[in-house]
């Protein structure tokens, strides 16, 4: 099994799109009729967004099987620090017939090596009860500083 993890451009929409909607499709059990109209909407947005969410595809023998996002978002500059970014994990996702084979940590071995060279001060990631091990082993640790805010 040849993989291949690289970043992801304008060009790979579609194929980020099909593997959003495969997720819905297989979390939530989605079977909307809308694919098409949703696979041309996400390349727009994509578009849109390369500058703040960079994408991450992993491919098997050409096939594509996984994808991570790293958003980085600038930070209220310091006296100290005058460029400040942080990231966050988003999406990461890899098909149910290849999980548990290292795809899922080449992908975020791609993002984090990604946050190293942008300079990021910190990364977070709001990870699903299954992935918090993965996380973990990879050096994420629970923070007893973030707090989370939902509307009601």
């Amino acid at each position: 099994m040849q993989v291949t993890v690289r970043s992801a451009t304008a060009a790979d929409a579609t194929a980020l799109g099909g593997l959003r909607w495969r997720r819905l499709a297989e979390e939530r059990g989605y079977t909307g009729t809308d694919r098409d109209e949703f696979l041309r909407h996400f390349a727009g947005w994509v578009a849109d967004h390369l500058s703040s969410h960079l994408p991450f595809l992993a491919e098997v023998d050409g096939a594509v099987v996984g994808m991570a996002w790293l958003m980085v978002a600038d930070r209220v500059p310091t006296p100290a620090g005058r460029a400040r970014r942080s990231g966050d994990v988003q999406s990461v996702y890899v098909v149910p017939e290849l999980r548990d084979s290292g795809i899922g940590a080449e992908l975020l071995a791609a993002v984090l090596a990604e946050a190293g060279k942008l300079d990021l001060e910190h990364v977070t990631v709001h990870s699903s009860e299954r992935a918090v091990r993965f996380y973990q082993r990879v050096g994420f640790q629970h923070d007893r500083r973030w707090l989370r805010w939902q509307p009601v």
